[in-house]
């Protein structure tokens, strides 16, 4: 064949059999190789996927269309729950503050001295609606007995006013700088016949009363678990029936701060009754206070009672007790509430406002920081100005 000359047509069929046989070769190595077999499994479910999704979405849209259409009935319901596990929380921190409370004030050194009947055992608080401390001293007798023959009840009814009505009231007093001596031994016999005092371990003193307040709002608050707790002097007349209606209104708030406020100066000078030695503190010769509660009487709600108490070896003390308990709470999430029914005038002024149907909780004299001569007095201003001896028990609480 070396000699012989091939032709074209031969060339030509040579070519075309080998593509024929190159491509029937490759045909089945490419059928039968294992990585079209697992692609092909691979990227086939994909699809589905995608649709479920696309299906579950107008399942979604249908469900959240059948919540917004719900009744508003069932919303309210949701609401009224939400409030009330507010509130229970709210309680159980309150009750949580006031345990603590009464663990500190019972090792403090300022502590209470108690009739054996009105110990709490366990630390057991007694309910209240208002616990009303009269601030008093050891020469104010006459002023005591002034009060309980008008406008505080005694023996069994004092009893049954707390009983029915949760209403306490105490004449709150330390002792002498000479414990056991004739003062505090003249305090045990008139508590021995009335039963009415709350005694603190405080040495009694004018230039004390900051640190006495401090002291009895952490011992009030260490035995009775009430919504308020009021402070006053023995010389303002008060209506009991009308302070309970006055007090329901601001049962549901939390933090409260009842009384007349004012902002009177600063009394830089020396000498002077209400004279404040730490004038510097608020600002230039001249200033005046921020608002606080005039001193002659003033409620704070529970919360607050028990942050005093918690508090109290903290709580700086002014000259004036007043501005130092407005300094306490100035800083705090507090509702001032200024009632100008617990600054009333004497008569006329209550008794006018009597006569127009607006009883007061509280009557006395700008110019005495109480009822001018009350002892010979609150007879005529409780007959004047009073709400009528069966007032408060007509109160539905």
């Amino acid at each position: 064949m070396r000699g012989k000359t091939v032709s074209g047509k031969a060339i030509l069929l040579l070519c075309l059999a080998s593509f024929l046989a190159g491509s029937l070769f490759t045909s089945r190595q490419t059928w039968n190789h294992p990585s079209h077999q697992t692609k092909q499994p691979q990227n086939i479910p994909v699809m589905p996927n995608h649709v479920n999704r696309l299906e579950s979405v107008p399942r979604d849209c249908d469900h959240k269309r059948k919540l917004v259409e719900g009744t508003s009935s069932d919303i309210m319901g949701e609401v009224t729950k939400t409030h009330q596990a507010i509130q229970s929380l709210d309680k159980t921190i309150s009750t949580l503050e006031k345990e603590l409370a009464v663990a500190r004030t019972s090792q403090s050194s300022g502590g209470v001295q108690l009739p054996l009947m009105e110990r709490a055992s366990n630390h057991t608080l007694q309910k209240a609606f208002i616990v009303i401390g009269i601030n008093t001293a050891f020469s104010s007798r006459k002023r005591r007995e002034s009060v309980r023959e008008t406008w505080m009840p005694r023996g069994a009814k004092l009893k049954a006013l707390e009983k029915e009505k949760g209403i306490v009231i105490r004449f709150v007093i330390g002792h002498s700088t000479t414990p056991g001596g004739a003062l505090d031994r003249a305090i045990d016999a008139e508590e021995a016949e009335h039963k009415d005092f709350l005694r603190l371990k405080h040495v009694e003193g004018y230039h004390e009363l900051s640190a006495k307040t401090r002291l009895y709002f952490s011992t009030a608050v260490s035995i009775w678990d009430a919504d308020f707790y009021v402070k006053v002097d023995d010389d303002v007349h008060v209506n009991l029936g009308v302070m309970a209606t006055t007090f329901a209104r601001h049962r549901s708030k939390p933090r409260v701060y009842i009384g007349c406020m004012k902002s009177g100066p600063v009394l830089f000078q020396k000498g002077l009754k209400y004279h404040e030695p730490e004038y510097w503190k608020f600002g230039e010769e001249g200033n005046k206070y921020f608002r606080h509660a005039t001193g002659q009487i003033y409620a704070i709600s529970k919360d607050l009672a028990a942050y005093i108490s918690i508090n109290s070896p903290i709580l700086h003390r002014y000259a004036n007790e007043d501005v130092s308990l407005g300094s306490w709470l100035i800083g705090l999430e507090v509702e001032h509430v200024d009632d100008r029914s617990m600054c009333c005038g004497t008569s006329p002024d209550c008794e006018w406002k009597a006569h127009a149907g607006n009883l007061c909780v509280a009557s006395f004299d700008w110019s005495c920081s109480g009822i001018c001569k009350s002892v010979e007095r609150m007879k005529d201003v409780h007959n004047s100005c009073g709400e009528g001896d069966g007032a408060v028990w007509d109160v539905n609480l």
